[in-house]
Parts: structure tokens; C-alpha cells; sequence
């Protein structure tokens, strides 16, 4: 045994044999870690701009640049959040707004899971899992756990949104196909100064019962007036799994 241990370390001393990940291992690394090193060296990972996969995600992606109110219309997988979401983080990072305003309407897809337990903001937390993911891949967990504790992002939901005036923002209202006319009326003249608010949503995928909807006739009567954007993505837009454009053909 002490032969074959002597062995072991006059191998290990060999210059002939190399780190299977070099510049991690030694003495002075860290060893090989499947997440890619410290959480500080991750987050900054994320920091990286979004570019768009086909041209309407780019007139979105303009749309918000240079419009104050963006209402996204398009089927699921064409990146409507995700966009809206980078957006938020990037105008955040470059110090155009000061905080970032999350809503979403707390409406099951189709069955009723009950009464959560907690406070509002784990009673929201299930409702708000899309926006965390996209936040989280913009921003990383630490980050994200951080603005959150000093306010920095707001989750407000649209039932507590009424008598508010959102300023230095950038409001994201997401799944508005799931708020009525009355709703959407109201979250809109939210917006304050030196605010930008964006909302998503699939006419077509309605959690409400029908014609409750106010998210298809808001966008008609918004694209007439003047400063306002409406942007109309397509199936072709999808960027999910080739799949679920042709499913959403004959679906």
C-alpha cells in the first residue's frame, strides 16, 4: 500500500500530466464547477443584451425604446415577457428609470387551486413565476433576492394598483389577456412621468369567461392614438419548440 501511495504523488508531480479543466484547478483554484465559479462571476454573465430573433421582435424591441406605452400582442413563445422583462432591466441598469414594477392578474388556467397561505407576496409568487424566471436569467438570484428586499422591484397586483401614479418606472403588465376593459383602463393611467409601461398578452389564450376580455378591443382603440405602440407578433414569431407553432395552427 505505501508503494502504491508513493506512486500516486510521484504522478500527480508529473509534468507530463495536464488538468482536465486548466486555469481551476491547483493550488491556488477553486476546482471544476458545473455552474461556471462564484455566484458574483454568474451574475455578471447576465448582464448581456438580448438581441431580437426575427424582425417583429425587433420593431418590439424599438417600440419600447421609444415609446412611454407598448401594448404586445402575439401567441405564446414569441417572447413577449421576456423582452418586456430585458427591457426593464436594461433601462434599471443604464439608470433611466429607478425601479422596476411587476402586475400580473391572479387567474388560475383553468382550475382553482384554492386559498394560498402567507402574505401577498407569497399568495402571488405562483402567478408570478414567469416574470421571476425571466428575471432571474436577466439578473441572476442574488441580485434579484436584493432588489427585491430594498424595493428596487415591485410586485404589485392589479387589484392593488387603483389611486397609484407610477413614476420613474418601468411598469411590465403581463398576461393582460386576462384582465377585463375596466381593469386594463385603469392600470394604464398608472403611468406616470418619466415612466415606461409595457403590457403582453394572447387575446386568443383567455383564462376569462368570454367577451370579458378587454385586452384585444384596448389595443384596437389604442393603435389610433399618437405616442402609443402596439406591436403584433405572429406565429412565425414563435422561438419555442418548432412545435408549438404548428400545433397553434390547427389548435
Amino acid at each position: 500500500m505505501a508503494k502504491r501511495s508513493s506512486k500516486g504523488i510521484a504522478a500527480a508531480g508529473d509534468s507530463t500530466v495536464h488538468p482536465l479543466f486548466p486555469g481551476i484547478s491547483g493550488p491556488a483554484g477553486t476546482g471544476w464547477d458545473p455552474l461556471g465559479g462564484n455566484d458574483d462571476r454568474r451574475d455578471q454573465s447576465y448582464l448581456r443584451k438580448v438581441k431580437p430573433q426575427n424582425p417583429n421582435q425587433k420593431l418590439l424591441m424599438d417600440a419600447i425604446k421609444t415609446h412611454n406605452l407598448v401594448v404586445a400582442l402575439g401567441p405564446a413563445g414569441t417572447g413577449k415577457t421576456y423582452i418586456a422583462i430585458s427591457s426593464a432591466v436594461e433601462a434599471l441598469e443604464s439608470g433611466s428609470v429607478d425601479r422596476i414594477v411587476l402586475s400580473r392578474p391572479a387567474i388560475e388556467a383553468g382550475e382553482s387551486i384554492g386559498y394560498l397561505p402567507g402574505d401577498m407576496h407569497e399568495k402571488m409568487a405562483p402567478f408570478l413565476r414567469p416574470l421571476y424566471d425571466a428575471l432571474t436569467d436577466r439578473l441572476g438570484s442574488k441580485r434579484l433576492r436584493m432588489m427585491m428586499a430594498d424595493g428596487t422591484i415591485e410586485i404589485a397586483p392589479v387589484g392593488f394598483m387603483r389611486g397609484r401614479t407610477l413614476n420613474n418606472a418601468f411598469v411590465v403588465i403581463d398576461e393582460a389577456q386576462n384582465c377585463t376593459y375596466a381593469q386594463i383602463k385603469m392600470l394604464l393611467t398608472r403611468l406616470g412621468w418619466h415612466s415606461t409601461m409595457v403590457l403582453t398578452g394572447d387575446p386568443d389564450q383567455t383564462d376569462l369567461l368570454d367577451n370579458l376580455s378587454g385586452l384585444a378591443d384596448i389595443a384596437r382603440r389604442l393603435e389610433a392614438v399618437e405616442g402609443i405602440a402596439v406591436a403584433r407578433l405572429t406565429e412565425k414569431d414563435i422561438v419555442r419548440h418548432p412545435l408549438v407553432a404548428s400545433m397553434l395552427t390547427v389548435l
